[in-house]
């Protein structure tokens, strides 16, 4: 593939992992990850492994009656088989139970990709908060 079609694979994963979150995809957001993915920065603990990781968000989206994720055009890097890039995000989150409160997050994804037999997988993925904010 050349670098033109690997970046917009690697694209293509992270709008893929947004959507399934926001459509509550869960099947779809795991596949998006290598089985022994590392994600960083959603707490205080490093999780590895894509099946504990896709269950805590699945747990998580419990607490929102809707998403909405907003991914910036990535700054990427291919290396042969590996590749990483930078995402900029914007999440509003509904909280459920209020009258329509929404908390924000502004937050930048730094993400490892390895290519797989299936495409490209998020082998770790981290999230550096920007700045939250929460509307009643």
């Amino acid at each position: 593939m050349s670098q033109d079609g690997d970046r917009q694979a690697l694209q293509d994963v992270m709008l893929s992992y947004a959507a399934a979150v926001d459509d509550r995809d869960m099947a779809r957001y795991r596949a998006c990850f290598a089985d022994d993915a590392e994600i960083v920065g959603f707490g205080e603990a490093t999780i590895t492994g894509a099946d504990t990781w896709t269950a805590s968000v699945e747990s998580q989206l419990e607490a929102f009656s809707a998403t909405q994720h907003l991914m910036s055009p990535q700054l990427a890097t291919v290396s042969g088989d590996q590749a990483s890039a930078r995402t900029d995000v914007q999440a509003l989150h509904v909280l459920k139970d209020t009258d329509g409160a929404v908390f924000t997050l502004w937050a930048t994804y730094l993400t490892d990709f390895v290519r797989t037999g299936e495409g490209w997988k998020i082998a770790r993925h981290e999230l550096v908060v920007r700045g939250t904010q929460q509307t009643p």
